[in-house]
Formats: structure tokens, sequence, C-alpha cells
């Protein structure tokens, strides 16, 4: 969960999640749309994907592995998840680079290349490697990341205070502002869409994606407008800000209703919407209705 997420956003799905699975054979018999919805507002679903996947895995396997490349084998797990399990849990020799040891170690040794490539990144990791204490390898990992998290942070580093200060190749050469070298971010989008919330009675109009959408297969979404041409639009209730890496949505919520439901749209009752996973668009889209309908109730009753 912490690919990609806060820390502090994580941990209130994570501590749901386990209440939810609290072992290998729940997680690998769930019903993927539980798996999703319990997941969803996180994004980057391929992770819950690949987590299940690895459970199943597990369980074939009889036990969890407990050599790095068995490990780094299961689905979702990458070098750096690799070396921090292997390290900490089974205390093998393996250096995990999470972003705040990479800047760590750049500034250590003076490093001027672009942390982003992965001729820079191997070097770092031989570094690492050289440096790792064998006796202590899951200390030693975590006190690197505490370092960068605490002391040798991206602004403003506090120099003074560091254990590695007389040894740091950045703090010698007075670059330890400038390092690590960074890539410069791709310039953001901005993306207009126009959702609809087409309501009958105690159900939603909505669809789902294919199971092989690249994004966010299997979630549902409210119709945009060109997906329902023959709708009659009512007023706009919100708009939402929605970003994806480097595109800002404004998603223009409005009412609307439709005679037609084309092919591939189903109503979905309301009060099973929590059960279902919901992109967070349309979790957005459908609390903006929400709050009108409240702001509603509220000058109905003052007057």
């Amino acid at each position: 969960m912490l690919q990609q997420t806060r820390v502090a956003a994580a941990i209130p799905y994570y501590e749901r999640f386990l209440q939810r699975f609290p072992g290998v054979a729940e997680l690998a018999s769930a019903p993927e749309q539980e798996l999703l919805a319990a997941w969803a507002g996180l994004g980057y679903y391929a992770r819950a994907r690949n987590l299940q996947r690895a459970a199943r895995k597990i369980l074939e396997l009889g036990k969890f592995p407990r050599d790095y490349d068995s490990i780094r084998a299961l689905d979702g797990i990458g070098d750096y998840t690799a070396a921090a399990i292997a390290s900490i849990a089974f205390d093998l020799p393996h250096a995990a680079l999470d972003g705040n040891a990479i800047r760590v170690l750049s500034r250590l040794i003076g490093e001027r290349g672009n942390i982003a490539s992965s001729i820079v990144r191997k070097r770092l990791g031989e570094v690492a490697d050289r440096l790792i204490d064998p006796e202590r390898p899951g200390e030693f990992n975590q006190a690197w990341m505490e370092l960068g998290a605490v002391i040798c942070v991206p602004k403003d580093p506090r120099c003074g205070v560091c254990p590695l200060s007389k040894d740091c190749g950045a703090r010698r050469e007075g670059l330890e502002q400038e390092l690590p070298l960074k890539v410069r971010r791709a310039q953001s989008k901005e993306v207009e869409h126009q959702i609809l919330i087409v309501q009958k009675a105690e159900r939603i109009l909505a669809w789902q994606r294919p199971n092989d959408d690249r994004r966010l297969a299997g979630f549902w979404e409210l119709p945009e407008a060109g997906q329902l041409p023959h709708a009659k639009v009512g007023a706009r209730i919100a708009t939402v800000r929605h970003t994806i890496v480097n595109t800002n949505y404004a998603l223009h919520v409005h009412r609307a209703s439709s005679g037609r439901v084309p092919k591939g749209f189903h109503w979905l009752r309301i009060e099973k919407l929590s059960e279902l996973p919901l992109s967070t668009a349309a979790k957005k889209a459908l609390q903006c209705l929400a709050k009108h309908e409240a702001r509603g109730i509220e000058a109905r009753g003052e007057k």
C-alpha cells in the first residue's frame, strides 16, 4: 500500500484491509470485486491484484518464501520490496533503496547523475551492498530510510546533526542543496469532462470498465455526456477536481435523465454501492450529489 501512497493515507486502508483479509487464505480466495472495493481510493489498482496473486502463490508454496530470489518472484514485488522483506524479516544482507535511502547515498558519494537513470540506481545499489552491515541488515536499511526521512531531507538537510556529515561528498563540495539530481516533471495537462448522475428511485446508472482495461479494470464509473447522447442534462451540481499522474481533470457533475439505457450500462442500488469498486471520480461525484441534496433539504426547512 505504501508504493506511491503516503503513510498517513494508507494506515486506515491497511487496518480495514487486515480486518477483512486477516490471512493469506482469505485474501487468495476473495472475489475480485470485493478486493477492489476494499482497495478503492488508494489508486494503482494493479497493486491489489498483484497482492492477491502473490497470496495464491504463497498458498501453493505452503509457506512464505525465505530467500531474496523467491520473494522477488512474487507478483508485485520489486527489488526494493524484496530487499526490505529479506533484510527485515529474515536478516539477509540485501540493501533496500527507497527514495530516502537513495537521497542519502547520492549525497554521501556526491553522485551527480540522474537518480531516475537505471545506471545510477545500479551504481547506488552497489555502494549500498558494500556498506550494509551483514550482521544487522534490517536495522541498517531502516537506519538509511530514517536518516533520509528526518535529517537528510530534500530541502535544507540538517547536516549539522548528521552522523555522516564528515564523510559526505555533497557536504564537502557544498552541493547538499543541489543533490540528488532530479528529473524535471512532465508538464501537466488540463482536461474537462461532463459527468452525469442518472437516478431512478434508489438506483444509479453506471457502467463497468472491462477486465482488460489498463487503468481501472473492473471498476464502476458514472456515464459521461458523450455516452448518453439522448439524455436530458440538468443544471450543474458541482465541479470535481481529480488528478491522475500528470493529468488534472475538471469533472462537471450534472443531474440527468435518460429514457434509453445503452448497452453496457446497469442500474446499481444506492445502498449497495459501498460493496462495489467505484472509481474515485465516481465517488467524488456522488459525494457532491449528497451534499447538494443536503443543502436543498436545509433550504426547504428554513422556508
